[in-house]
């Protein structure tokens, strides 16, 4: 979808280091964010960290509680601790590294929380019709949830495609036509 933000890997070997940098990260996010989410962003996006890497450093803070698990969410934020370590140390991150986690951050934030606040997925039934599944989901909880059945694997695949632009605008119109 888009291209790398940094055209030449910046993978600090130091593992303290690389764990400041995924603390970084949420703090400059100021939003909960999914694994996956944290996964892109450090490893396809920019290649911040190597993916085993970020997925063995992920644990390690959840497990120290310096980053936790959002309840309800399947999302993870940083932790007041997080906040604190991350306040003493964060100048052990590189400089340039730190203007570039900004820079994204601030670029990408809300398309990021749009695509993890706008769930879709379809799947074929065995009478071959397609269910697309639709959610709005907050930090939190499920807004709303919607299944659709459809004739045909195209018309799931353009529900799917438009969900993320389309889920506000169907959202109120249902919320105002119901509240009427």
């Amino acid at each position: 979808m888009s291209s790398k933000h940094n055209q030449t890997p910046i993978t600090p070997t130091d593992s303290k280091v690389q764990k400041l940098i995924i603390l970084f990260i949420f703090e400059k996010m100021a939003i909960p964010i999914s694994e996956e989410t944290l996964l892109e962003l450090c490893t396809s996006e920019n290649e911040w960290l190597t993916y085993m890497e970020c997925k063995q450093y992920l644990a390690e803070l959840i497990e120290t509680n310096l980053l936790y698990h959002v309840p309800k969410g399947g999302l993870i934020n940083i932790t007041q601790d997080g906040v604190s370590c991350l306040g003493l140390f964060y100048t052990r991150i590189p400089s340039s590294l730190r203007d570039a986690i900004t820079d994204f951050v601030n670029e990408n934030r809300m398309r990021f929380k749009k695509r993890q606040s706008y769930f879709a997925d379809y799947s074929k039934n065995s009478d071959g019709t397609y269910t697309v599944i639709m959610r709005i989901n907050t930090d939190f909880s499920t807004l709303m949830e919607l299944k659709l059945v459809v004739s045909s694997s195209q018309h799931a695949r353009y529900i799917y495609k438009n969900w993320v632009d389309k889920a506000s605008s169907v959202y109120s119109m249902l919320h105002d036509n119901l509240l009427e």
